[in-house]
């Protein structure tokens, strides 16, 4: 007996009054979401929170702002104890990739200078390292890391090429083309001992790793509470707990400039702050409801049977019969090979995705790594087993008729 023989699927979550987990999201019913990964779901309990908010705020805006920043800094603090790091560490930014964009606005100049970049990273993060590299009039690394790569090589593909110009590393905690994790922690003590500014990539990491920057030791941490914590969007953490954070400053200068870092940040004019001050009430959900140690385990397990029926289905259509190798796999996130043809770059991928959603309904993430194309799958609480059965029943026969196709037409 295999080990996919003993995969089951996990009995579904239920809310206090025995309604599906589902009930607690506003998401259409009429659509299959099966990409919480990319955009993230908001709970009702947290989009009614905001909505109050965003009433008290456009009702008197006169009190609103002047009084904002000790509100900001009471959310931070929350956010802060869920991530298990001091508040005074931790910085709200709007997502990731701005959090990324403040480090590499304030990070030292290195004339000549070179940033080491993976073949995994985030495309807009990697786009700031190159516009970063041009100010330096230095150029990027792109490291390529094998997508079956453990630990070990992974670390060692990295780290290799560091040399005496490479003034920032920047690796993803997980990345989200390949579903898969990287030994930062490893990384970050070398970077550490050569000197060498490290800023870790996080977008994934909040809600599916309990304590995420236990053992690790960066420069720079970003991460996505809107993604896998299930925040309103644009509520996001930029971490930082050595002495270049003095030089961090938010993307707009405000009224608050002249505060120490993290303080600073959380004076922004007139922006709507909103989605920070209900990321707590989310957070709080999750918790009270079923508890974030039961929403991972189910998670995962989850993910172990999506991969497991989709992936069969795929099999039976292709006849290849072999999972994808992912080095250090994650426990929501995973790949499944697609059928020839289909998503072999970037734009097919996005392509593929809207396709999928006009005319199947379904909401699914493709993505496109050394020219193979892959299904990443997502799970969540408010996802079922029967989500991941209907997609393999009914969605999986279409994208082998489309791969066939496209394979007729030559399109690669």
């Amino acid at each position: 007996m295999s080990k996919t023989d003993l995969i089951t699927a996990p009995r579904p979550l239920l809310l206090a009054d025995g309604r599906p987990a589902a009930a607690a999201w506003s998401l259409d019913p009429q659509v299959r979401h099966l990409n919480h990964g990319s955009f993230g779901a908001v709970p009702i309990a947290a989009q009614n929170v905001q909505d109050e908010l965003r009433r008290e705020m456009d009702s008197n805006p006169g009190v609103w702002f002047p009084h904002l920043a000790a509100r900001v800094a009471e959310a931070r603090g929350a956010i802060a104890g869920f991530l298990r790091v001091a508040a005074t560490d931790l910085a709200l930014v709007p997502n990731a990739s701005g959090g990324a964009s403040v480090v590499y606005g304030s990070v030292p100049a290195r004339t000549g200078g070179e940033i080491l970049v993976t073949d995994h990273g985030y495309g807009a993060v990697s786009m700031g390292a190159e516009r970063l590299a041009r100010r330096w009039g230095g150029s990027v690394r792109t490291v390529h890391v094998p997508l079956a790569a453990g630990e070990d090589d992974a670390y060692e593909a990295v780290m290799s090429q560091a040399g005496d110009r490479t003034g920032l590393i920047v690796v993803d905690h997980i990345t989200s083309a390949t579903a898969r994790r990287m030994p930062v922690e490893r990384i970050g003590a070398e970077a550490r001992r050569r000197g060498i500014p490290f800023l870790v990539d996080g977008a994934h990491v909040p809600g599916l790793l309990e304590d995420p920057l236990h053992g690790l030791d960066c420069d720079f941490w970003i991460g996505n509470i809107h993604k896998f914590g299930c925040a309103p969007r644009g509520s996001s953490v930029l971490v930082a707990r050595s002495p270049l954070r003095d030089e961090l400053y938010p993307l707009i200068d405000s009224w608050g400039a002249e505060e120490p870092f993290p303080d600073r940040f959380d004076t922004q004019g007139t922006l709507d702050a909103t989605s920070y001050l209900a990321t707590p009430t989310a957070l709080d959900f999750i918790e009270d409801t079923w508890g974030w140690r039961t929403a991972r385990t189910y998670i995962r397990e989850l993910a172990d049977y999506a991969e497991h029926v989709v992936g069969a289905a795929l099999a039976e259509l292709t006849g290849q019969d072999e999972p994808v190798d992912v080095g250090m796999p994650v426990d929501a996130l995973r790949l499944v090979r697609l059928p020839d043809g289909l998503a072999t770059t970037r734009l097919e991928a996005d392509g593929l995705r809207d396709r999928v959603a006009r005319e199947l309904g379904v909401a699914a993430a493709f993505t496109s790594f050394g020219g193979v194309g892959y299904l990443r799958l997502s799970t969540h609480v408010y996802n079922t087993a029967a989500d991941y059965e209907y997609f393999a029943e009914n969605c999986v026969p279409v994208l082998g008729e489309w791969s066939r196709t496209a394979t007729d037409r030559g399109e690669r």
